[in-house]
């Protein structure tokens, strides 16, 4: 294809047809109004064409008012939207698309407070939308971690009721661990305690089986060899090297957590909503190697169009993950 000479790079890279923006002055050409926003979101949700959801049929649909689009075989209603996270959504989809992209693009994220400030939208609306992009952000089929696989336990601070620090809420952190140096992937779930029934499951559903999994010699973890791991306990007093030295990954992603949470969210995470941050923080972690942010904002948008619809009451007291 080629363009007029003295054409910006930028807009000959849009009228290519590149996929996702790389800029946010190509992110405001890309989509100025719903229509293109629409057009973007069914090439995302359709990209081998329109197909039916009530009966399948990939022929061509009518288009009809809102945004509405009927199979020509069927004659069922359907719309990009429908059975989305944006199913039945009153706020405009450019609007989506803006906190899509500050998500994405903020080395850090952003709080609702700034996000409610950067949209100009309510406080409501814009921690609502961060909730649903915080579900969105789990793929379905992601894989398991395998390789070599660092396991612990860590705490997020909290406040007692009466005033006292607390010890806080505990969570559990699997990380991937590269030779010679360096990590990969990570996994995190909040658990309600350090037992065994708690600690087992998260390692079963996070680790692939056959991996190589080194913990600390805490009993929790004594059932990994029944479930086809390769257990290496790493007594941390007995070692002589502190626990950071023995087990650097996990601690390495547990002070990035606090500090990311301290600093985005000034500690503002309860225990019932700190699964949402922590799949956030982990959605931003292994794609921190990502050379273009544009690229995160079209997964983010991507998986949006896949993952169910989600109420406002499904968020307002926590996800159930």
């Amino acid at each position: 294809m080629e363009f007029p000479a003295g054409k910006p790079t930028a807009q000959r890279e849009l009228e290519a047809g590149r996929d996702y923006p790389r800029t946010y002055r190509e992110f405001v050409k890309m989509f100025p109004d719903e229509e293109a926003c629409t057009a973007y979101l069914e090439r995302l949700r359709w990209p081998r064409g329109f197909s039916c959801p009530a009966c399948g049929a990939t022929a061509t649909p009518w288009r009809q008012s809102r945004a509405r689009l009927v199979c020509a075989a069927c004659r069922h209603q359907a719309s990009v939207t429908a059975g989305t996270i944006l199913d039945k959504t009153r706020t405009p989809l450019t609007t989506w698309f803006e906190a899509a992209w500050h998500v994405t693009t903020a080395k850090n994220g952003l709080a609702a407070q700034t996000m409610e400030r950067t949209l100009g939208t309510s406080y409501r609306v814009a921690w609502a939308m961060l909730q649903r992009y915080r579900v969105a952000m789990v793929r379905a089929d992601r894989t398991r971690l395998a390789g070599e696989v660092e396991v612990d336990e860590a705490y997020v601070g909290g406040v007692k009721h009466g005033g006292g620090r607390g010890r806080g809420t505990s969570k559990c952190i699997a990380v991937e661990v590269r030779q010679p140096k360096g990590f990969g992937r990570v996994r995190m779930r909040h658990v309600p305690d350090v037992s065994a029934a708690s600690l087992l499951p998260f390692v079963c559903e996070a680790v692939a089986p056959g991996t190589r999994v080194l913990t600390d010699g805490w009993g929790g973890y004594n059932g990994l060899s029944k479930h086809g791991y390769q257990r290496e306990k790493i007594v941390v007093s007995t070692s002589g090297d502190p626990a950071h030295v023995s087990l650097p990954g996990v601690h390495r992603v547990a002070s990035l957590l606090k500090r990311w949470i301290l600093g985005t969210h000034q500690g503002a995470v309860t225990a019932d909503h700190l699964q949402s941050y922590l799949e956030e923080f982990t959605f931003r972690f292994n794609r921190r190697t990502s050379r273009s942010r544009g690229h995160v904002f079209h997964r983010l948008l991507e998986q949006a169009v896949v993952t169910g619809p989600i109420t406002e009451s499904d968020v307002t007291r926590g996800y159930d993950w």
